[in-house]
C-alpha cells in the first residue's frame, strides 16, 4: 500500500468548514479513482493546520492520480481558505487494522 500525505495551513476559526468540505468534496472525487483505498485527515483546532492522508493500493495508482489529486487538493484549499504547505507520497510499512 502506499500513502499521500497533504498538509495544509488555515484559520483555526475554519477548521470545521475544512472538515465539511473534505467530507462533501474531497473523499467523494477521491472515492472515485482507482486504486484509492482510504482516507485520513488529521486536524490541530489551535493552529488550523490538517493533514490529509489517502492510501493507495499500489503505487501505480498512486501514481495515476497525481493529476486528479492535484485539482482536488487545490480545489479544497481554495474552498476552505487554506494554503498547500507540502505533498509527500510514502510507501507504508505497517499497516495494522484494528
Amino acid at each position: 500500500m502506499f500513502a499521500r500525505v497533504s498538509t495544509f495551513q488555515g484559520s483555526p476559526e475554519r477548521v470545521d468548514e475544512g472538515i465539511k468540505i473534505a467530507e462533501e468534496q474531497a473523499l467523494p472525487a477521491a472515492k472515485a479513482l482507482e486504486g484509492f483505498k482510504g482516507m485520513l485527515m488529521l486536524v490541530d483546532r489551535d493552529t488550523g493546520k490538517s493533514i490529509a492522508v489517502t492510501l493507495w493500493e499500489s503505487e501505480e495508482a498512486m501514481n495515476a492520480s497525481v493529476e486528479a489529486a492535484n485539482k482536488i487538493r487545490g480545489n479544497v484549499a481554495s474552498a476552505a481558505g487554506e494554503q498547500i504547505v507540502s505533498v509527500e507520497q510514502y510507501e507504508v510499512a505497517i499497516d495494522v487494522p484494528v
